[in-house]
């Protein structure tokens, strides 16, 4: 660009141009030159870098480089070009002129930040939009993040163009700003908080929009319909809706159903209660009757035997031919440890259908035969005595 400079200052004196006339008629042509080369720059990155990356990211089979070299992207990008060709010409163009090239130096680095900027929430944007259609913890971790990235490159862009505008190393002023750090993690330090435990969420796949939770100390009961950095928004069964922190998520103990939403099965886990005197060894006519009524063969109840073994045997027998009972996973009527209210006995058994009112009338259907059934077993449920009856 020098020898282009000396060329045009040899010319104009040859036609006979000099003095003031010839300094301002070279300052205007390199100006013009500037600016053509400029949108020359403008228009080859708009016309030809555009098309390419296209075509480029359209035969590859990889779907990230068509999310962050997208032509939103791309264009923000090249519109970076005609300032960075601007900003090396600028020392040739205004040599005589140092106002005039300090201010349109610090005019052109405003708008590359700017730019910079633009291309830089371009890319987080495109970045957000990845996995939009799943639930996983990459793509809700990517959506916190993306927010926080946004918020940083604002603050460094409004730091780097206040450098620029008072002629200051950036570096400096971020080393002002520490004084003032401490009174700002006390005024935004409920933000903050939230910000952190948001990301902790997200980042650890402890929840997803759209999945059960239950936060007792909320009174949160139901769907999760919203996440953001600051705030959590749980849809209850009744239709209202609980809005939480993600900190008070994070604090206190909080139980995602998302396990067993996805599992095979549904968990029952309901007790029975027994008079303990009511269990004791069969007699002939017990031994009889489940005969009979075809609960036990006559020689698997040869011997000595108890009716509230026998109870448990048949019981899981009748869970396990259960057509909406999973049988491939556990099993079992157990006795627990005797209480004051009785003897208890736990069924413990897994339901296909996880919805929640068929698993609720299929399960009410098997404990139901279970207390109907114990009394052929000549076992007694448990009952409270000496409770009043308070007639309306």
């Amino acid at each position: 660009m020098e020898i282009l400079k000396t060329w045009i200052e040899e010319w104009l004196t040859t036609v006979g141009v000099d003095g003031a006339t010839l300094q301002w008629l070279v300052h205007g042509m390199m100006v013009c030159l500037t600016a053509t080369l400029a949108l020359l720059a403008d228009w080859v990155c708009l016309r030809v870098f555009v098309p390419l990356a296209n075509r480029v990211t359209a035969h590859t089979e990889t779907e990230w480089d068509d999310m962050l070299l997208n032509e939103k992207v791309v264009r923000s990008a090249c519109h970076i070009i005609p300032a960075i060709v601007v900003w090396w010409l600028l020392p040739m163009t205004f040599t005589q002129y140092p106002v005039a090239q300090e201010a349109m130096a610090r005019a052109t680095a405003i708008y590359i930040t700017i730019m910079t900027l633009r291309t830089a929430q371009c890319i987080i944007g495109a970045v957000a939009q990845m996995d939009t259609d799943r639930r996983s913890s990459a793509q809700q971790y990517f959506h916190t993040f993306c927010g926080v990235l946004r918020i940083v490159f604002y603050i460094l862009a409004v730091i780097i163009v206040i450098a620029i505008i008072i002629g200051r190393n950036p570096l400096t002023i971020m080393a002002g700003l520490g004084a003032t750090s401490a009174v700002l993690m006390l005024v935004f330090k409920d933000t903050i908080e939230g910000l952190v435990a948001g990301i902790r969420l997200t980042s650890n796949d402890m929840m997803h929009i759209g999945d059960w939770i239950t936060v007792p100390q909320a009174g949160a009961d139901g769907t999760v319909i919203g996440m953001s950095l600051t705030t959590v928004k749980i849809r209850n069964f009744d239709n209202t809706i609980v809005t939480l922190s993600p900190k008070a998520l994070v604090d206190n103990a909080f139980r995602n159903w998302k396990g067993m939403l996805q599992a095979d099965g549904r968990r029952v886990a309901r007790k029975l209660f027994f008079e303990q005197h009511s269990v004791c060894r069969i007699d002939e006519a017990l031994r009889e009757r489940l005969a009979e009524k075809g609960y036990f063969s006559r020689e698997e109840l040869q011997g000595e035997h108890i009716n509230m073994q026998l109870y448990r045997k048949y019981m899981e027998r009748f869970v396990e031919k259960r057509e909406e009972v999973n049988r491939d996973m556990l099993l079992m009527v157990r006795q627990l440890e005797p209480s004051p209210y009785g003897l208890p006995l736990e069924f413990y058994f897994f339901l296909r259908d996880k919805e929640w009112v068929n698993y609720e009338h299929q399960m009410a259907d098997i404990m139901e035969w279970a207390m109907v059934i114990a009394a052929d077993f000549d076992l007694r449920l448990y009952e409270a005595r000496g409770m009043t009856t308070v007639k309306a």
